[in-house]
């Protein structure tokens, strides 16, 4: 992926998260307020984490443990598997952590060495990293975080408006650099 395509592309997914809270509003609270505990985005999420995490691993090179890959697959398609079963509470938001992780490695592969415009990138990727660290160790605070986001029928909106104004950004920036 090009980092033209790497910032487009953020900046699109900005824009349409962003423009879907700014028009909706307070109407989003019902299913915002559901994803925390979702089976079903638990299953989407999750399963599309796994099935990227262990592409990742069977593709390891001898540098990067890669005469174990056959002994970590397997331990983490067991981890995995298990945690849907052991571990369901806020599975939704684990796995849209591990999403957030994969999708930020490569977008910061595909801005490695550049500068100048790609800060304004990096600067999303890197506090997106630190969002999902947060949420994976503790998947709660979403639930936190969307009681407060409701409390007031303004907060959806500014919400929308400040992700949709930095995926405008973005996307000029992709058209700019």
């Amino acid at each position: 992926m090009t980092l033209f395509q790497a910032t487009l592309y953020t900046g699109i997914f900005l824009v349409i998260f962003g423009s879907h809270y700014l028009w909706h509003g307070m109407k989003t609270a019902n299913h915002t307020q559901a994803f925390p505990r979702s089976t079903a985005a638990a299953v989407v999420l999750l399963g599309a984490a796994t099935a990227w995490f262990l592409y990742k691993v069977l593709n390891l090179g001898p540098a990067d443990f890669g005469q174990y890959k056959n002994i970590l697959f397997i331990l983490f398609l067991v981890t995995a598997v298990g945690s849907i079963y052991y571990v369901p509470d806020f599975l939704a938001v684990r796995g849209l952590a591990a999403m957030i992780l994969l999708t930020a490695s490569l977008l910061l592969d595909a801005s490695y060495m550049h500068y100048g415009s790609a800060l304004i990138l990096k600067s999303f990727v890197y506090f997106a990293i630190v969002v999902a660290l947060i949420l994976g160790a503790n998947p709660y605070k979403l639930r936190d975080f969307f009681d407060w986001l409701y409390k007031s029928s303004a907060r959806p909106r500014a919400m929308g408006a400040a992700f949709a104004a930095y995926g405008l950004l973005l996307v000029g920036v992709a058209f700019t650099s």
